[in-house]
């Protein structure tokens, strides 16, 4: 537990900008990829602090929030790569370095930067094919006052969770702000709680389904569609209809108690509402509070193109140097409100949400982002099939049937 801790908040700061400042050489302009809509103003900044350092390299950003993994594997296979993309951890970068997309950067100077249980997100066979941007976790956020003001402890049951929705059905309180028109944030709570009812099994399971052997019904799925039911019951009557951005403003408007989120949804209804008092805990799938954890592990990474031209992949370089100088990592938390995975990086001037994430991981309260680790298509695709369940198009047993067989046929 204690390493885990040391994972995130390491006490001795390494690192530093290598390389000069690229007066004098040739002028490149790179394509940077992300998916991270909540973060788009704080990577144009972070962008814009390393093009004064280098004005010889300009990098253009594009997010792409939604299906982000399948419209960059359409470009990849079509030779259209941008310079530097964001993937997600474990999966997506194993079999894009299979595929040889990506540029091995095992001996880049600065992959000594990034603290040590990161990198196994982005190690295939022994090498590292991307960097690790950030540490994430997906649970609860909730508002405090709300909570205070009608009486409810931190949930720690799913039982604990269910009474609290009812008082706060009764005060006129929507329990969740939720995002149902976007499919990935279902995508996110499905895996969650997939990976929480298959608990300690979880990499035999994964074994099992890649040897075409296992089933998703290995699972009790029973839980888990009950939760999907629960979730959608108390998202209020437009559930339906709300998208990342009404959930974050949702939540940002104090009518709303919860949200099922990463902390990455916390920045973007802190940002329109300053004065938002929350926390954080994991998503109580069980009446046993011992077995309530919280899901955390590596979440986006960047990877270089190997097949851009030198002076790109040069330039890319320096701007991964550059997130992971002390200078790079203070920007991760100040502009992007990430939790970085640089060695030493000061995250004591977080919110109170990321200090709750620090402790369950510093308790050892957490199970690993599993959704990261299935492959590319069935995480993709099964988002879509959850919005099926929910509009009434798939029954829970058809979705078993689905999911086993998108894997097997991946």
């Amino acid at each position: 537990m204690k390493k885990l801790l040391l994972l995130l908040i390491p006490v001795v700061i390494i690192g530093g900008l290598a390389g000069c400042k690229g007066k004098g050489s040739q002028k490149v302009t790179l394509q940077l990829f992300h998916y991270k809509q909540e973060i788009v103003t704080g990577m144009n900044e972070i962008v814009q602090a390393f093009s004064q350092k280098y004005p010889n390299i300009t990098i253009e950003t594009e997010t792409i929030p939604n299906d982000a993994q399948t419209v960059l594997k359409a470009r990849l296979v079509a030779g259209e790569a941008p310079d530097i993309m964001m993937l997600q951890a474990y999966s997506t970068v194993f079999e894009y370095a299979q595929a040889g997309y990506l540029l091995d950067m095992t001996n880049e100077k600065f992959m000594e930067n990034i603290v040590d249980g990161a990198k196994t997100a982005v190690n295939y066979e022994g090498k590292l094919y991307a960097m690790p941007l950030d540490m994430a976790a997906i649970g609860v956020v909730y508002n405090k006052d709300i909570f205070t003001k009608y009486g409810i402890e931190v949930p720690r049951t799913y039982s604990d969770l269910k009474k609290a929705t009812q008082i706060l059905q009764s005060n006129g309180v929507t329990p969740f702000a939720v995002s149902i028109k976007d499919n990935w944030p279902l995508g996110h709570l499905f895996s969650m709680a997939h990976t929480a009812s298959i608990g300690d099994g979880l990499i035999p399971w994964i074994k099992s389904m890649n040897d075409g052997t296992g089933s998703f019904a290995s699972a009790d799925m029973n839980m888990i569609f009950d939760v999907f039911d629960f979730y959608k019951a108390n998202g209020g009557d437009k559930a339906m209809e709300l998208d990342y951005n009404a959930q974050t403003s949702n939540f940002a408007s104090g009518n709303y108690a919860m949200m099922v989120q990463g902390l990455w949804a916390y920045g973007s209804s802190k940002s329109l509402n300053p004065a938002l008092n929350a926390g954080f805990f994991p998503f109580p799938f069980f009446d046993d509070a011992s077995k309530n954890k919280l899901y955390a592990d590596t979440d986006s990474t960047l990877a270089v193109s190997a097949n851009a031209p030198k002076a790109n992949i040069d330039a890319a370089k320096k701007f991964l140097e550059f997130l992971t100088s002390p200078e790079g990592a203070a920007m991760i938390v100040s502009k992007a409100r990430l939790l970085p995975t640089v060695k030493g990086a000061d995250v004591s001037s977080m919110d109170a949400p990321f200090q709750d994430l620090v402790k369950y991981v510093g308790d050892g309260v957490v199970m690993p982002w599993a959704f990261s680790m299935w492959p590319t298509v069935v995480f993709e695709t099964s988002k879509s099939a959850l919005q099926e369940y929910y509009s009434g198009q798939r029954t829970k047993d058809q979705m078993i049937t689905y999911l086993d067989d998108l894997w097997k046929n991946k």
